[in-house]
């Protein structure tokens, strides 16, 4: 017991480390980002330019502060909101009584889910153009419905428990059976999901920002400087590399982080 504690506990420090550099760099680098300098000439290294400079002749390490907080805040906030939308829609569909209510809900998520993610955001990009904010609407969309299907299946299987319908025959609120006990019963199938699907926002994301989807041409981000700077990558591969291993390690930091947090609830 006393190994996999160690194990545990050393998975969940490594996820926290892995998991904070990327997202201290993204919240607070812009605080220790001064007024932009000359520009120097593409891919040059000193002149207090430590890591060289980008296709265009910026600082990288300024770029590389200023660049992350588009894709984690983006990335966060469709999370969010992906489950704010889904939590209600599965936990009803669980719920009900009410077939054509259950249809109704499901059927119309189940035609989205039939629809590439990564296609749908570039067909509706290429009609409204959409800015960060429009970026995180549309990933939140893409994830709604495998979302809610995952929150559905987690709340029939509790709702289907002994405990609810003593809950509904004691004229228990709809609340109190939903969040009160089906809410906190799948706690963990949801943290998993939680993991597994920020990592799948984080990929919409950045590659949106790859394609240009959400943020400017020239914007300073993570994604903008791998694809800007990918034809110089031999030239200058701090500029491709550093933002790309950053991206890596949110995914890979969030994913060791939950799995740590679930292996200590299953112990305890």
């Amino acid at each position: 017991m006393t190994v996999f504690t160690r194990v545990g506990a050393g998975r969940l420090l490594l996820g926290l480390v892995i998991l904070g550099i990327p997202l201290a760099l993204a919240l607070l680098g812009p605080l220790f980002v001064g007024a932009p300098g000359p520009r120097a000439a593409s891919f040059t290294s000193g002149d207090g330019h430590w890591l060289g400079t980008d296709f265009v002749g910026r600082d990288v390490w300024a770029q590389v502060l200023l660049g992350g907080r588009s894709v984690v805040v983006v990335a966060l906030a469709a999370t969010a909101l992906a489950y704010l939308v889904a939590l209600p829609l599965g936990l009803i569909s669980a719920l009900t009584h009410r077939t054509w209510l259950e249809e109704l809900l499901m059927r119309p998520l189940d035609v989205l889910l039939a629809v590439p993610s990564l296609l749908l955001i570039l067909l509706v990009a290429a009609v409204l153009s959409p800015g960060t904010v429009g970026l995180a609407l549309l990933v939140a969309l893409v994830n709604i419905p495998d979302a809610a299907r995952i929150v559905r299946a987690a709340a029939a299987e509790a709702a289907a428990r002994p405990a609810v319908e003593a809950l509904r025959m004691q004229g228990e609120t709809w609340w109190r059976m939903a969040v009160g006990y089906v809410g906190r019963s799948m706690t963990r199938t949801l943290a998993a999901d939680a993991g597994i699907r920020f990592t799948g926002v984080l990929y919409l994301v950045a590659t949106a920002a790859f394609l240009g989807v959400g943020v400017e041409p020239d914007a300073s981000d993570w994604a903008v400087m791998v694809d800007r700077n990918r034809t110089g990558l031999f030239l200058q591969p701090w500029a491709v590399v550093v933002p790309a291993l950053l991206i890596v390690a949110l995914t890979m930091g969030g994913n060791l982080l939950f799995d740590a947090v679930l292996e200590k609830r299953k112990r305890a």
